[in-house]
This record gives C-alpha cells, sequence and structure tokens, in this order.
C-alpha cells in the first residue's frame, strides 16, 4: 500500500510539473524573436505604406488598406478606403512629405496596433503645402497572410 501512495505521488508530481513548467527560455527567446521581426516587419510596411501615399502610388496604397479600411482625420471626419485613395489621385489630398517618428508597434495573434508621431507637409485641395505634426494609431490585421491598415486614426499635435 505504501508503495503505490509512493507511485502515485510521484507520478502526480511528475504531471503536475509538466503542466505548470514555464517555457524554456530557448522557447522564450525564440517567441521574442518571432515577435520582434514580425513588428520590424510592420513597420517597413508602414512606412511603404506613406511612401506610397507621398508618391500617389494607388497600386501600392491599394493593396495595404483592407477594402473596409476607415480614416478618421484629425478634425474628427472618416473616409473610406475609396473616398480616400480617390482624394489621393484627385490630388485634393497631397502628402509632399510624410516623416514618422519611431514606430512603437503591439502585436495580438492576427492584429497589431501601431503609433507614433510624424511630421507631414500637406497640401489640400491646391491649398499651399503647410507643415503639421500628428500623433497616428493605426490598426493591422492580417489577412490572407498579408498585413493590411484596417483603422487609421490621426490627431494633430499643436506646438
Amino acid at each position: 500500500m505504501e508503495t503505490n501512495r509512493f507511485l502515485i505521488t510521484v507520478a502526480s508530481s511528475l504531471v503536475l510539473s509538466f503542466i505548470f513548467i514555464p517555457p524554456s527560455n530557448a522557447q522564450t527567446k525564440s517567441a521574442d524573436l518571432t515577435s520582434r521581426k514580425e513588428a520590424d516587419r510592420l513597420r517597413v510596411i508602414e512606412r511603404e505604406r506613406l511612401r506610397s501615399l507621398v508618391d500617389a502610388d494607388l497600386a501600392t496604397a491599394n493593396r495595404l488598406h483592407a477594402d473596409d479600411f476607415e480614416l478618421i482625420n484629425p478634425r474628427g471626419g472618416t473616409l473610406s478606403k475609396q473616398q480616400y485613395l480617390r482624394d489621393i489621385a484627385s490630388g485634393d489630398l497631397n502628402y509632399l512629405e510624410w516623416e514618422p517618428g519611431e514606430i512603437r508597434v503591439r502585436l495580438y495573434r492576427k492584429s497589431a496596433v501601431i503609433r507614433y508621431q510624424a511630421r507631414l507637409r500637406i497640401s489640400v485641395k491646391g491649398s499651399p503645402g503647410r507643415n503639421v505634426r500628428f500623433w497616428h494609431t493605426d490598426l493591422y490585421e492580417k489577412r490572407k497572410g498579408q498585413w493590411q491598415i484596417v483603422w487609421s486614426h490621426a490627431t494633430q499635435i499643436n506646438d
């Protein structure tokens, strides 16, 4: 009886130790490296998106913006993907420069939130370009293996 009780105790301890053992350092480091690579990938994609908007490269912009994309502009108005890219194509919205600062990334499996400050020079409906600074907060989702921006919100920074 004592032998059985001893074996049950040892077996239970082994099972519990496998359940509650934290991942090894190698597993943690691998996950951290994967997360860092994915965050870096998102930073590259965001810079590519900004470049496409400055260059009015609509093919690239179309690929990087989800079909259900929505922008909340600094005045609180909303634009769909179609409205936003139409305004860029027509020149009504002309990004002359767009320089992001440090892009911070938070990953959540198949979605990510990025945030950064940026310095822009913008012309709206033919107005002379004006220099502005904005905070940007963007939501990306991974769809069919590709990251696409779904929501974007810009807030003007008044110096």
